[in-house]
């Protein structure tokens, strides 16, 4: 599934156990799912019409499989540059973290190009995201934040109705409350979320509601 959920924001949707993909600009790859669909995903980036030279980089919002198992097909194809936060860099570099097994597959290993800290910038023509380090969900979680435009792409921390698991290794219910209540200080509109629909409007109260209402998560 292709949509373009913002201006020069193309969403390929997950299939299976893939998580959501989202091409930014056609300069930034965020999250390759499995990699099991990697072929349906070329074929998808190639009819697009993009120069595949200017995509040059992957980010991995976190170490599980379903978001960084298709990163070597990626990098081989694209030979683009991948870049992880620093505690989910091992997970992934020693396929020890990944949790591959519970996709019933084994995990390919691969060394990360960059670290990304809380408060680094991804900048492309028509957009600049700020890391925003989120764990709870693993250790290493991020969200990718355009303040500009208000746009959040959450990966697995928050999505349109829930938030992510934290009874995985790595996880921390403490940890994934404190990234809540940073998320629910922005001005988002557009959630863009690693696995479902995205969501417009609300985002703000979703988060709060995750934290305080009805709904909210169990953190204890």
């Amino acid at each position: 599934m292709l949509m373009q959920v913002y201006k020069n924001i193309i969403l390929m949707g997950g299939v299976g156990y893939d998580c959501n993909t989202y091409l930014i600009d056609g300069e930034v790859l965020v999250d390759t799912g499995t990699g099991i669909f990697f072929s349906q995903m070329k074929e998808e980036i190639e009819a697009m019409g993009y120069d595949l030279n200017h995509i040059r980089t992957i980010i991995n919002t976190h170490c599980h499989f379903d978001h960084s198992g298709g990163n070597k097909k990626f990098r081989d194809w694209l030979k683009a540059k991948i870049a992880i936060h620093e505690d989910d860099k091992e997970a992934v570099e020693t396929g020890s973290g990944t949790l591959a097994h519970l996709f019933g597959q084994t995990s390919k290993t691969v060394t990360m190009d960059e670290v990304l800290e809380n408060g680094d910038k991804i900048r492309t023509e028509n957009f600049i995201f700020e890391v925003l380090s989120t764990p709870g969900h693993t250790p290493g979680s991020i969200c990718l934040y355009e303040k500009n435009k208000k746009i959040l792409i959450s990966g697995d921390t928050l999505f349109e109705s829930s938030t992510g698991r934290t009874d995985y290794p790595g996880g921390s219910k403490i940890d994934m409350k404190k990234s809540l209540e940073k998320l629910s200080k922005l001005n988002a509109i557009y959630l863009l979320p690693g696995h479902g629909m995205p969501k417009i409007g609300g985002v703000s109260f979703l988060t709060k509601q995750m934290l305080f209402g009805r709904n909210r998560a169990e953190f204890i």
